[in-house]
């Protein structure tokens, strides 16, 4: 497992967490977590429920204290600097706009509270709302837009401040799918256009491997990987991150004997094994479950030693299989894409 900071070089941090604990009651929501963010990158916080990711970013934001360890923002150490007085700006799941306030009242809340003249905030808004696409939407009231509307509404709200980070807890979580998938291709143009640093917690491995430079993966209040989308998914550190980061095939000890010739867990993608004998790794077992996803149908062939491989057919009507339940067939990879987990 690692558990230690993963550093882009030559590139200042914007986030520094060191050693850092927290406590509630009994239980150890984050276990000793160190980690370096860097000035400009789209990072994830990826884990299941649980996992002590939502935590972390609320100790990076002030509302949380940690019980020891160190958060540092820009290279100051902040962690007994109030929320406040962090040079940060969070956005929730829920967007906490304010009903009675039009749009433009919304953006310009935060600027107003720190005393900034009319004129000014006015125009920052302004920007702020054309910067999400918002423009002429001004006078109208939260209850007036759609729920992603309302996302780039608090979105506004956030930069409008002009932030070093941007920490984002599950922000889409409350969307649909099709909405959901557009606004993550969104969020990741508005971070390149603005060039400051997002630091986003999700429980979805699909939004972290599509919006992120990097991702941290939690497990128990720890990091059990940080690397890259490509770096994660496909060269696992443990099988917890094999497990979770997509779909995994692991092969315990007594298949990976007998198929690799190796001692040990591995990890193989599902989209690296074919039908057939194509590479140089090569068994067989029974159809145990099949599902159209649309583009792909997907397969779990159990074998004789009872691990089950998963794979994937892309339907494109090239090639036809014995698709049956029950039957029996031939599988192949090659093994540059086989990566040992434990």
């Amino acid at each position: 497992m690692k558990d230690s900071p993963s550093t882009i070089t030559d590139v200042p941090n914007a986030i520094r967490l060191i050693n850092l604990v927290k406590n509630f009651g009994v239980v150890q929501a984050v276990a000793g977590v160190n980690l370096d963010i860097v000035n400009g990158e789209f990072f994830a916080m990826l884990g299941p429920s649980g996992s002590g990711k939502t935590t972390v970013l609320r100790l990076i934001a002030g509302f949380e204290t940690q019980d020891s360890g160190a958060v540092e923002i820009d290279g100051i150490n902040v962690s007994n600097v109030p929320p406040f007085k962090r040079d940060v700006n969070t956005v929730f799941q829920n967007y906490a706009l304010f009903p009675h306030m039009n749009i433009i009242e919304n953006v310009e809340y935060g600027l107003k509270v720190k005393g900034i003249n009319k004129n000014e905030r006015r125009e920052r808004a302004v920007a702020a709302l054309e910067r999400v696409q918002l423009r002429g939407y001004e006078k109208r009231t939260p209850s007036q837009l759609s729920g992603g509307q309302q996302q780039r509404v608090a979105l506004a709200r956030a930069l409008v401040n002009e932030p070093k980070v941007l920490l984002l807890d599950e922000p889409l979580g409350a969307l649909d799918l099709k909405l959901r998938r557009e606004m993550q291709v969104e969020l990741k143009e508005l971070q390149q256009q603005i060039g400051i640093t997002f630091v986003f917690v999700t429980h979805d491995q699909e939004e972290a491997l599509t919006m992120a430079n990097r991702i941290a993966v939690f497990n128990h209040g720890k990091i059990e990987q940080v690397g890259t989308p490509q770096e994660v998914y496909e060269k696992p550190s443990s099988d917890f991150v094999a497990g979770f980061v997509g779909i995994s095939n692991l092969l315990h000890e007594k298949a990976s004997e007998q198929i690799l010739g190796k001692k040990g867990i591995f990890s193989i993608r599902p989209e690296k094994i074919r039908f057939g004998h194509g590479g140089d790794r090569k068994t067989s077992g029974l159809v145990k479950e099949i599902a159209f996803l649309g583009s792909f149908t997907r397969f779990s062939v159990e074998l004789a030693h009872g691990d089950r491989l998963v794979l994937l057919k892309e339907n494109d009507g090239s090639s036809e299989i014995d698709s049956t339940v029950g039957a029996l067939v031939q599988i192949s990879w090659n093994s540059k894409y086989e990566f040992q987990v434990e």
